[in-house]
């Protein structure tokens, strides 16, 4: 293991190391489950169509699949991984991610396609709540914030870099089986790294009777509104920004510029307020994030025009990147150490509930009042996270923070 403590030299005390190995292997095993996931993503919609003759209807709902595996994992994989050994239920959970890549090789028709992408959906949604869980452990608790804000590059570079290098591997071989071949080789990859992760088992959470605050942490009630609202956001404006981009600016090929865009300002904004975390300054950090990423959310409803369309892309990165990481380090430190991945998967199903919400009432606005109406609705939903967020969860955070 790796020594955490503290070490005096000529009467100085040496910080703890951030990038100890445990960590190093938790982030590197993180970026290579997205990397394997995130490669093919591109590419199933082309495969569908050319292997089956799947129209644009029946490729959307068998895509659909995943996301709703994912949100129904989310809490039952906090409580498994707080109830038993964290590190064991991890390498189960990457194994089921690994073995569900290779399934993609042996589907033979569309239903079987449908049901393994649904099905994959879950044990990659638990992996990333149980490998983030893990990361955290493996932290020294001085260098816990700054470590979970740089935790997050690892799925921010993965998610920029994977979908352009599986559509550069497609172009240049035109076969799909190959790159199938690749994700599960990737995803083998990351789960031998998580499993040389080496952590102190901690007393894991007595198993008594189940209620609500074994699924979702009630502490943080508050960080899972906001959360949410900005999920609400980011659900109307991910979907519905191609078409918005080629029907009012006539840009047909700008949604991988502006996601790249953001990765960009995602990945800048998690460097950047990495020293804020490490002083502690975990509000203050939230704080400009929510006030970013509304500022990026306004300009893109606001204006109709493709330099603010690119923009908005910059900012909201910027602001996302401040905002995620800095409520992620109020989620754990509301949380007993036991109930760390309770806290991570009330995180992730907020933010998950919020896209759904925001796919839902996005396209029931669009329809019936036009997609700048939509992107409207999503700036309101942030404006109302971040006034919620100044009024009550800056200061119920502090007064009721275990750490």
């Amino acid at each position: 293991m790796d020594n955490h403590e503290h070490n005096a030299t000529g009467g100085q005390t040496i910080q703890p190391r951030l990038w100890n190995r445990n960590y190093t292997r938790a982030w590197t095993a993180n970026f290579m489950l997205y990397v394997s996931f995130m490669l093919i993503v591109p590419i199933l919609p082309l495969y569908l169509n050319d292997t089956y003759g799947a129209g644009k209807h029946t490729i959307g709902a068998v895509l659909s699949g995943y996301t709703i595996a994912i949100m129904l994992v989310r809490p039952f994989s906090g409580y498994l991984i707080d109830s038993f050994n964290r590190h064991k239920v991890l390498l189960l959970f990457y194994s089921l991610a690994f073995l569900m890549c290779g399934m993609y090789l042996i589907s033979t028709s569309l239903l079987m396609f449908t049901i393994v992408r649904t099905l994959h959906g879950a044990p990659y949604g638990a992996t990333i709540i149980a490998n983030s869980t893990v990361a955290i452990d493996v932290l020294h608790p001085e260098r816990r914030a700054e470590g979970i804000g740089y935790y997050g590059l690892s799925n921010n570079l993965a998610t920029a870099l994977s979908p352009s290098l599986g559509i550069f591997i497609y172009e240049m071989t035109g076969n799909f089986q190959l790159l199938f071949v690749i994700s599960m080789a990737v995803a083998g990859i990351g789960m031998f790294i998580a499993s040389k992760i080496e952590i102190r088992q901690r007393e894991p959470l007595r198993r008594e009777k189940l209620s609500l605050d074994r699924f979702f942490l009630l502490a943080g009630w508050r960080q899972a509104v906001i959360i949410c609202c900005f999920g609400l956001s980011y659900g109307i404006l991910s979907t519905y920004l191609a078409i918005y981009g080629k029907e009012q600016l006539g840009i047909s090929s700008g949604t991988g510029i502006y996601f790249m865009i953001l990765s960009v300002g995602l990945i800048l904004s998690r460097i950047q307020g990495g020293r804020a975390l490490r002083d502690g300054r975990v509000t203050h950090n939230a704080a400009v994030g929510v006030v970013i990423s509304v500022i990026g959310y306004t300009l893109f409803a606001a204006v109709t025009d493709m330099w603010a369309y690119y923009a908005s892309a910059f900012i909201i990165g910027l602001g996302n990147g401040h905002m995620f990481p800095a409520i992620q380090t109020m989620f754990i430190n509301l949380a007993p150490n036991n109930k760390r991945g309770t806290a991570n998967s009330t995180l992730y199903s907020s933010w998950d509930a919020g896209v759904g919400i925001g796919i839902l009432a996005g396209g029931i606005v669009a329809e019936s009042l036009g997609y700048s109406l939509a992107f409207w609705a999503g700036a309101i939903a942030n404006m109302l996270g971040v006034v919620f967020f100044f009024t009550n969860v800056r200061k119920s955070y502090e007064a009721c923070k275990l750490r």
